[in-house]
């Protein structure tokens, strides 16, 4: 299956990207740490069957020295001893956020709880502000067929030059 369309070299899509990342980058900008960015991005592309944002979150978060034992372990971190409890509570955002369609009441006061005893105010607008980036970057790459396998590191962000 190939990339249905380059945004890239639209004009349209080219300055929507631009935008975009302009959003990326006052969240990585933000004091939410680039580990929990990089954690819960890779788990919000894991459910939304994202190939590139994966494979982009996969090296992204390696180039920055994450682990590959915790890289493996994003998708079952439930059952995993590798995540402290602020990444526990980050990931259980970012899963009851992304999947609001499979749950009535979206994220729960549990979770929400959670989430405020390990993330001051600042860090919470940047994590809540960071799934719903991630949940749209993922809807773009999957409708238009963006494939992971082929990224490198930095690759967007020079892309946007």
């Amino acid at each position: 299956m190939d990339t249905r369309f380059n945004m890239f070299e639209n004009e349209i899509g080219m300055k929507f990207a631009k935008r975009f990342a302009n959003a990326g980058m006052a969240l990585h900008q933000s004091s939410l740490s680039r580990t929990v960015q990089e954690l819960v991005a890779l788990r919000v592309s894991q459910i939304n069957g994202c190939g590139w944002c994966v494979d982009m979150h996969v090296k992204e978060a390696a180039a920055a020295g994450e682990s590959a034992v915790r890289l493996a372990l994003v998708a079952v971190w439930r059952e995993s001893t590798v995540f402290t409890e602020a990444e526990r509570a980050a990931l259980a955002l970012a899963e009851e956020a992304t999947r609001l369609a499979d749950a009535h009441e979206g994220v729960s006061d549990e979770t929400w709880e959670r989430v405020r005893e390990h993330f001051d105010d600042d860090r919470t607008a940047a994590l809540v502000c960071l799934v719903a980036l991630v949940n749209a970057a993922n809807r773009l790459a999957v409708t238009l067929h963006q494939r992971g396998g082929s990224y490198e590191p930095g690759m967007f962000a020079a892309a946007l030059g």
